[in-house]
């Protein structure tokens, strides 16, 4: 009892500081992006763009323990911990998780479902996050869902009821991996001490366990690519810092520097592929062509991209469930959404689920209040792509696929009274034609003003919560 106190304590000091920190820009866009040339590939990707609109599931021993994701077992000195127990104890601890760690009310079905009354349309859920803990029956590790408490239960493999959950539902499906594996002893070795994320042997000195990891994660990828769970859409890889080697690397990191982490991306995106033809493949802040989109986390470019990309963003503080996580509002998200798609992006949405299986009630009723507005203004939205004057204060402009039409989203400020008239710059409908309200598809007033700005009159008996409002029109020629 007292060391499960003492680990509590850890936890919530975790879970305090993570509530300060997290909303912070995790990572920017990698700096180049390569096109994919694979006919397949763009085809796969040009679907995906259309999406706009993802779930990003982490759930793992951390939900048990209502921690942020795995990371208080990495010994960097950003991360606070309790010290009553040893940085060996605090770890061994988290190990054991998997004997408590017992989810009997797993219903994929019912998160599926309110991403679905979201707007959703496709999902990325974590098979295997840093800790080494595998979310789904694999062959090369007893750190498994399959081999814990949950053991006997007839659903006992978690990623595969999900893949089959959101796939049942239409949406796209993506496989999250992490690189890195803190419970592999040819990560981590025991023989060493952990001092950071990165493995901790040397690998010029001992090539073969390194060998042996690369193999081990070739594997791990193949159980996931191979059929067994169903066609997959994305292969979204995590943890950057597993990448061939960059100039001055040895410089930069001194004696901390173990070695070239490269696990050969070539030969597992061919694999991968040969099972998965299409295959997104995304190997996360790693530039070239296993980065066939970028992912900025937790933050919004500044400006318009023409490279396919997506933001994860929280729908908490935490990726994972916490027991005192403060969620965003769905107008919040609304305007998040819009504002990424605007410039070119999707928006993956990131959630948690209680460490019984069920989606925490607050998340399910912002999915909801989210999907009332997705539903009514969704031509706005999916299947979209950029235009070039896409932003005028608060409205964001999107335009079909065709370019025959345009859409003005304005953002509207929570809690504030509805305006009666919208005024936007830098996008003009055809003289004379009309402007239509996409929640009702019927034409609305409008005129163009003296200084060249267009003013849209707002139709009457609106609800008064609206996060958004909604217009399209036929673009007058440049």
């Amino acid at each position: 009892m007292k060391n499960k106190l003492l680990i509590l304590g850890s936890v919530f000091i975790w879970c305090f500081f993570s509530v300060i920190y997290a909303q912070t820009y995790t990572h920017g866009r990698s700096e180049t992006y390569i096109l994919p040339k694979n006919p397949a590939v763009l085809e796969k990707l040009d679907q995906w763009q259309d999406q706009k609109f993802g779930m990003l599931i982490h759930y793992g021993l951390y939900a048990q323990l209502g921690i942020v994701e795995s990371w208080s077992i990495c010994s960097e000195d950003w991360i606070t911990r309790d010290t009553i127990l040893t940085y060996d104890q605090d770890k061994r601890k988290y190990w054991g998780t998997i004997d408590e760690f017992n989810p009997t009310k797993l219903d994929p079905e019912s998160w599926a479902e309110s991403g679905k009354k979201a707007g959703m349309k496709y999902v990325v859920f974590t098979t295997k996050h840093h800790d080494g803990f595998n979310m789904f029956d694999t062959k090369y590790s007893d750190f498994s869902i399959t081999k814990g408490a949950f053991k006997n239960h007839p659903r006992k493999n978690i990623a595969k009821e999900v893949f089959n959950a959101f796939r049942n539902e239409g949406y796209m499906i993506g496989a999250y991996y992490s690189k890195p594996d803190w419970h592999s002893q040819n990560y981590w070795w025991d023989k060493y001490a952990t001092p950071n994320r990165n493995n901790n042997y040397n690998i010029k000195i001992n090539p073969d366990r390194w060998n042996r990891f690369k193999q081990y994660t070739y594997n791990q990828i193949e159980e996931l690519m191979n059929g067994d769970y169903g066609s997959m859409d994305i292969l979204w890889l995590d943890g950057g810092w597993v990448r061939p080697a960059r100039p001055g690397d040895a410089e930069k990191y001194g004696e901390a520097y173990m070695g070239e982490q490269n696990i050969d991306m070539p030969r597992i995106a061919a694999m991968a592929r040969s099972h998965q033809p299409g295959l997104l493949v995304v190997d996360r802040t790693v530039p070239g062509e296993y980065e066939n989109y970028q992912t900025p986390e937790r933050g919004i470019p500044d400006t318009q991209l023409s490279n396919p990309w997506e933001s994860c963003i929280t729908l908490g503080y935490a990726w994972s469930w916490t027991p005192r996580d403060k969620y965003k509002s769905p107008s919040q998200v609304i305007h998040i959404l819009v504002e990424i798609v605007a410039k070119g992006g999707n928006l993956l949405l990131g959630i948690g689920p209680h460490p019984d299986g069920t989606l925490p009630e607050d998340i399910k009723v912002r999915l909801e209040k989210i999907g009332t507005w997705t539903s009514k203004n969704k031509k706005a939205i999916y299947g979209t792509r950029i235009t070039p004057n896409y932003n005028s204060d608060k409205t964001w402009f999107t335009q079909s696929k065709d370019a025959e039409t345009i859409y003005a989203i304005t953002c509207l400020e929570e809690g504030q009274p509805l305006p009666k008239k919208i005024v936007w710059n830098g996008n003009n409908p055809i003289k004379g034609s009309k402007v239509i309200f996409v929640e009702t598809g019927k034409a609305v007033n409008w005129k163009q003003l003296s200084d060249g700005s267009i003013e849209v009159v707002v139709p009457n008996g609106l609800p008064l919560d609206q996060p958004a409002l909604s217009f399209s029109f036929k673009p007058e020629e440049k």
